[in-house]
């Protein structure tokens, strides 16, 4: 009622003191403590989740605030992300089939079933294929995950889903790693796998085959995890134009942001490289 009657006016009627009324004002125009931490906040929730390549949720958010020595609970992170519009990668179900496994070839059993837990890398290495939609056609990734620290080790694209493929993902594993002898390698039993040069080339490495049981993608779990952050985190976002826009964009992934940025929470929400640094 400013606007229609004196300030001291209607302080003397309503029993406050004009200097009580002047204070309250001022302070409503200030942000209280909290509200001032909220907004520092959101800014470091805005730049992680940036850099995170709009992919990171309230949990792993809330990780990467406390590496910088900030302290705050999921529920206000997630309800600040909420407020400002912020999400992390969302679900979508998808079906890869790339195995086939309707042949004669030998099949090495399920040794990672009974395997111990790496302690180092360069102990088990697993390694799968999976396809990605461009307007030119399928283009075919191949890709080796060191089970030690989910980094991945070797990998190649191709528009053919050929045993040729798999060897290239396998001959950058070992330039990159030079692993010792009696390393785990474990696949699914597809024919490439199977294939006669591929356990050809096992055997000079001196690597132990493993394969996953028939129809069973949960055998090879960390891989069918790898693929399900790559789908994640790029591929559902983006649509390709071509092969080649599709090749640049998963080297970058993996190379520049899955092995030296993105955390992985069963790693303490370290990266795979720093994790290998930090424990090796």
């Amino acid at each position: 009622m400013k606007n229609d009657y004196p300030i001291l006016g209607l302080c003397h009627n309503l029993g406050v003191s004009p200097s009580g009324y002047y204070d309250w004002q001022h302070r409503a125009a200030m942000p209280g403590a909290r509200a001032a931490e909220n907004q520092v906040l959101t800014q470091a929730i805005q730049l992680i989740h940036a850099q995170s390549r709009q992919t990171y949720g309230s949990p792993r958010i809330v990780a990467e605030l406390r590496k910088n020595g900030r302290r705050h609970g999921r529920n206000r992170v997630a309800r600040i992300m909420q407020t400002v519009g912020l999400c992390g990668r969302q679900k979508r179900r998808y079906r890869v089939q790339t195995t086939n496994s309707n042949h004669a070839l030998p099949i090495a059993p399920n040794r990672l079933a009974v395997a111990p837990k790496a302690t180092a890398p360069n102990q088990i290495w697993v390694g799968d294929i999976t396809y990605i939609e461009t307007q030119e056609g399928w283009l075919y990734l191949a890709a080796i995950l060191d089970r030690y620290s989910r980094k991945i080790v070797g990998w190649a694209m191709s528009q053919r889903i050929d045993t040729a493929l798999v060897l290239t993902a396998l001959d950058m594993a070992l330039v990159h790693r030079q692993p010792a002898r009696d390393l785990l390698f474990h696949s699914d039993r597809g024919v490439q796998y199977a294939s006669a040069d591929y356990r050809q080339r096992l055997a000079q490495a001196g690597f132990i085959a493993s394969m996953s049981r028939k129809g069973n993608c949960y055998d090879n779990a960390t891989m069918e995890s790898f693929w399900s952050s790559l789908k994640l985190d790029l591929v559902y976002r983006r649509t390709f134009a071509s092969h080649q826009q599709a090749r640049s964009a998963i080297f970058d992934y993996i190379e520049c942001f899955y092995n030296r940025q993105r955390s992985h929470s069963a790693l303490g929400y370290c990266s795979p490289v720093d994790f290998e640094l930090k424990n090796n």
